[in-house]
C-alpha cells in the first residue's frame, strides 16, 4: 500500500466533513426527481457494489497485498461508491417533494420556468429552477443556488436584476413566469 502524507490525510478529512454538512440539508425535488435518485441508488446497491467485491476478491486472491495496485485500486473505488451511495441516502432522506399544483407562478421560485432576456445581447432563455439534484444545463434546468436563480427567486414579470455572474455584471428582464 503506498504512503499517504499527513496533510493529504488532513485534506480527505476535510473534504469528507464538508460534504457530510452538504448532505445533512433538505432539499426540495419532484417526484421525478426523486424516483431518478431512487434509481441511481438502486442502480448502485444493486449492480455497481457486486462488481466490486468481485474486483477485490479477484485482487486478493493474486496474492501479497502490500504490493497490489489493484486491490489499492479496488479499494479506492469501494470507499467512493460508499461514500456516493450514503450521500443519496442522506439526499432522499431529506428531499420534501414539492407539489406541482401549489406552485405559483407571481413571482419567480422553485420549479418555475423562467423566460429571461440578456438585456446586454437580447438574448432570449428559459430555465427552470430546480433543487440541486435535479439540475442539467442541457435540459435547461439550473440550480436554485446558481447565480442567476438567487438573482430572479422573488422577483416579478417586467424586472429588471442585476445578477452577478464571472463575465461581469448582466441585466435580466424577466418575460415570463409558468409552471
Amino acid at each position: 500500500m503506498g504512503q499517504v502524507s499527513l496533510s493529504q490525510c488532513f485534506k480527505s478529512i476535510k473534504k469528507f466533513v464538508k460534504e457530510e454538512r452538504k448532505m445533512t440539508k433538505m432539499s426540495y425535488v419532484t417526484e421525478e426527481g426523486l424516483n431518478k435518485l431512487r434509481e441511481e441508488l438502486k442502480q448502485l446497491e444493486t449492480v455497481e457494489r457486486p462488481k466490486i467485491k468481485k474486483q477485490i476478491a479477484e485482487a486478493r486472491d493474486k496474492g501479497d497485498l502490500s504490493e497490489n495496485a489493484e486491490y489499492d485500486a479496488a479499494k479506492e473505488e469501494q470507499g467512493m461508491l460508499e461514500m456516493r451511495i450514503q450521500r443519496l441516502k442522506s439526499t432522499i432522506a431529506n428531499a420534501r417533494v414539492l407539489d406541482e399544483s401549489k406552485i405559483d407562478t407571481n413571482t419567480v421560485q422553485i420549479m418555475n420556468k423562467v423566460k429571461i432576456k440578456n438585456k446586454k445581447n437580447n438574448a432570449v432563455m428559459e430555465y427552470t429552477i430546480v433543487s440541486e439534484s435535479e439540475a442539467d444545463l442541457k435540459q435547461k434546468k439550473i440550480s436554485v443556488s446558481s447565480p442567476i436563480a438567487k438573482g430572479l427567486l422573488g422577483k416579478e414579470v417586467g424586472d429588471v436584476v442585476d445578477i452577478e455572474v464571472p463575465n461581469g455584471i448582466i441585466p435580466f428582464e424577466i418575460m415570463e413566469i409558468k409552471i
